[in-house]
């Protein structure tokens, strides 16, 4: 499914007032946490769904700073739950903390794992990323739905990012809360084992096609035209493939001479996500028999 013809514009003008409480539609509020990086941009936006009654979507990183302000935004109403879009720290890192100020069950889709075997020689750079040792108190699968104050959360499976994502939207509404897997600010790290290249483009075509048009990622700002955006994301992995069989064919038959092709202006900082996501896309193009993998005294090379 191709979608060349959309251009994917990503936008950082985002004022996050981080640790206030921010309404964004009608029974829903976010509060930004302080924990801007490279790869968080402003920080992780955690939400909150309902009005009289609660669920916390993504309570964020493990901050004392954060939880005195999501306890202040919850202001004593009960939450039902605090759902996870994924279990990665800076999205879950203070569910257990909130789970004992509040009594609320935490709920997401399964323990962290491995999006494929990971190999004995790999370097598996986001092992400390994720929380392996979180055990939801309810596994949500697709299709589940999750009442709230008159409102009904649909849980989509989005894996990609890493194996566990998932997606929330509020049925009879255009809001879609998508976690990592689309993000206006920036496009997703997908990162192998963690993460699945393949996987990443379905789930892709899965929102595309779904009916939410307005995206609450979980780092920056909203996505007014979220299917939209997501078809330029698509595209842009797309051509991404195409760069990366295109070097192949050019000589560039290593990871890091593909890098040095593809990402000229990448600073050292952002060097290593570079790698990590031509890995991502040469497993998937591997797995589509569109390239194969050579091992010689020099290393993997790779070729068509």
């Amino acid at each position: 499914m191709a979608h060349a013809a959309e251009a994917l514009s990503l936008n950082r003008d985002f004022d996050p007032l981080t640790g206030a409480l921010v309404p964004v539609a009608a029974g829903i509020a976010r509060v930004t946490a302080p924990n801007r990086g490279p790869f968080t941009f402003t920080g992780t936006n955690s939400f909150l769904v309902g009005t009289e009654r609660l669920i916390v979507i993504d309570p964020g990183p493990r901050d004392k700073q954060h939880l005195k302000a999501l306890l202040a935004a919850i202001g004593g109403r009960p939450v039902e739950a605090i759902l996870l879009t994924h279990t990665h720290r800076d999205h879950a890192g203070l569910a257990r903390r909130l789970k004992k100020k509040t009594g609320a069950p935490i709920w997401f889709g399964g323990r962290h794992q491995w999006s494929r075997p990971a190999r004995w020689h790999e370097a598996m750079a986001l092992r400390r990323a994720a929380d392996w040792r979180l055990v939801p108190d309810r596994v949500l699968k697709d299709g589940d739905g999750i009442g709230i104050d008159g409102m009904t959360l649909g849980v989509l499976e989005t894996p990609g990012h890493c194996a566990n994502h998932l997606s929330y939207s509020v049925l009879g509404t255009p809001y879609l809360f998508t976690g990592d897997h689309v993000m206006g600010w920036n496009s997703t790290l997908v990162a192998p084992p963690d993460g699945a290249m393949g996987a990443y483009l379905k789930s892709l075509e899965k929102v595309i096609v779904a009916p939410y048009s307005h995206y609450l990622p979980a780092h920056g700002g909203p996505i007014a035209e979220g299917r939209k955006f997501a078809r330029g994301l698509l595209a842009h992995r797309e051509e991404r493939n195409r760069e990366i069989l295109l070097g192949i064919s050019s000589g560039a038959d290593t990871v890091g001479k593909l890098v040095s092709r593809i990402y000229q202006d990448i600073g050292p900082k952002l060097r290593g996500a570079a790698r990590l996501t031509v890995e991502a896309h040469l497993e998937y193009l591997m797995a589509r028999h569109e390239i194969s993998l050579r091992q010689a005294g020099l290393g993997a090379r790779y070729r068509r």
